[in-house]
């Protein structure tokens, strides 16, 4: 049986849900066609501007110093937006949540289940980032509350970050760079490699492993990937069976992989004994995945001859914290090591990625808040209908969530059988689904009542209605 749905309190609004179009291909294909679209409007029908029931000013939190683009786009359209450079721990959110209809956040803000219990007004979540292991991704479904990230936006930055990191540990010149700080000249090529040649192993060859592997390929190196799923390789890389194959044979591993159950502690003490002796190892990708101690005791012995950490277990939460042993109690111990590039959480901190960030996840949130779009969200089913035109004065859009269980479409359809129905299109993801229906020749005076009516089947979770 599916569990019951959150409670919701009744203080919960309708706000913007608005038009959209569903063409044939992908994602990206569907942003570009209606990008084009809305900005050819010489060219098509009109869409109808849409408005929730309940005329509720829009107001949207971002924390952790999101792009001002974002910012820029959510007053563009008149919504409020409160903005904080730093993450808010729990209790803050706490207090605060209740009054915001969505939020933006990065990496180091949790949304917990507490949170979204206390969220009586949100509608959306924005991750201005690729993971969202930060986010209590079941309760916000169950709760009515799609999630967006940024899958791929930031690839680029990552992948040259990895780049210059493999030059770096092969050359050792961040070492000597800080003993000429030191006033110490040490000029020497004993252990330092040019990386022509050299083989290159990524595990994980998603949106990152895969443009680091054109990357890697450019500059003469070898490139061999492992992934859990088949797939095709990119330039001359070849996919290896196993893990093990590809740590046996890479002179550089480096890491591309979620946040997941199978994923943790992926590398420890057993993998590391696998490696090449004199070989290194890169995390940019998720602090669980690597034992950082099996390392340290890796790089103490001489085995593995540098490593590149921009993830750890637990990350301080702000600029200017410390990085010391009360965070992690190996931390002293891993910043005694030499030939080691420690970096806090700087792969995808460029000007463009940000910028892009901010780009793609401003829109999807808006895509939901105004369009009732859920295309690309990670935690919800995927929903769009086409635009209402200006030519349909008197049709009203309706935005579902429920419970996944029979016989509710019977029950909304019952409700909706005195009108005429011109879209309808639903879709389930575990114990929630989402329905949109746009409905012609709805009077001002029967708005009220159809929103009543949903709102009292056995399954609602949470509806909207925008006319």
């Amino acid at each position: 049986m599916p569990s019951s749905p959150i409670p919701i309190p009744s203080s919960h609004q309708p706000i913007h849900a608005a038009v959209s179009v569903s063409p044939p291909g992908g994602p990206l294909t569907q942003d570009r066609f209606r990008h084009n679209l809305l900005a050819s409007p010489g060219k098509v029908r009109q869409p109808k501007v849409l408005h929730p029931i309940d005329n509720e000013d829009l107001r949207i939190l971002l924390v952790e110093n999101i792009s001002q683009d974002a910012v820029k786009a959510f007053e563009a359209n008149g919504w409020r937006v409160d903005h904080h450079t730093k993450a808010l721990n729990e209790d803050d959110l706490v207090q605060r949540i209740g009054q915001y209809h969505a939020i933006g956040i990065r990496s180091k803000t949790k949304i917990t289940e507490r949170v979204i219990k206390a969220a009586s007004k949100l509608l959306v979540i924005g991750c201005f980032c690729i993971g969202v292991n930060q986010v209590d991704l079941i309760t916000a479904a169950k709760a009515g509350i799609p999630v967006f990230n940024s899958p791929f936006s930031n690839s680029r930055s990552v992948a040259e970050l990895v780049i210059s990191e493999i030059i770096a540990l092969a050359r050792q010149y961040f070492e000597r760079a800080f003993e000429l700080r030191q006033g110490i000249w040490n000029k020497q090529s004993k252990n330092c490699w040019e990386i022509r040649g050299k083989t290159l192993g990524i595990i994980g060859y998603g949106h990152i492993g895969s443009q680091l592997s054109v990357l890697a390929e450019s500059f003469g190196m070898r490139v061999l990937f492992y992934d859990v799923i088949n797939l095709m390789p990119l330039g001359s890389a070849r996919q290896v069976e196993s893990m093990s194959v590809l740590l046996s044979q890479s002179d550089f591993v480096t890491i591309h992989v979620p946040d997941l159950p199978d994923t943790r502690n992926m590398i420890s003490g057993i993998q590391l004994a696998q490696m090449k002796k004199g070989s290194y190892l890169i995390n940019n990708a998720r602090g669980s995945v690597v034992d950082i101690p099996a390392l340290i005791k890796a790089m103490q012995s001489g085995h593995i001859a540098g490593a590149a950490l921009d993830v750890f277990p637990h990350e301080p939460g702000a600029n200017g914290a410390p990085f010391d042993d009360q965070l992690n109690p190996w931390a002293s111990e891993l910043r005694a090591l030499k030939n080691v590039i420690l970096t806090p959480h700087i792969g995808g901190s460029t000007e463009e990625a940000q910028r892009m960030i901010g780009e793609e996840v401003s829109g999807a949130l808006t895509r939901y808040l105004d369009f009732g779009s859920t295309v690309g969200a990670v935690n919800f089913p995927e929903v769009d209908l086409r635009a209402i035109t200006a030519e349909q004065p008197d049709n009203i859009r309706i935005c579902h969530v429920h419970v996944n269980q029979p016989g509710v479409l019977k029950q909304v359809n019952e409700v909706l059988s005195p009108y005429n129905v011109e879209k309808q299109y639903s879709d389930s993801k575990g114990d929630v689904a989402y329905l949109m229906a746009d409905i012609a020749d709805v009077s001002p005076q029967d708005i009220t009542r159809l929103r009543e009516l949903i709102i009292k089947t056995s399954s609602n979770i949470l509806t909207r209605l925008l006319a």
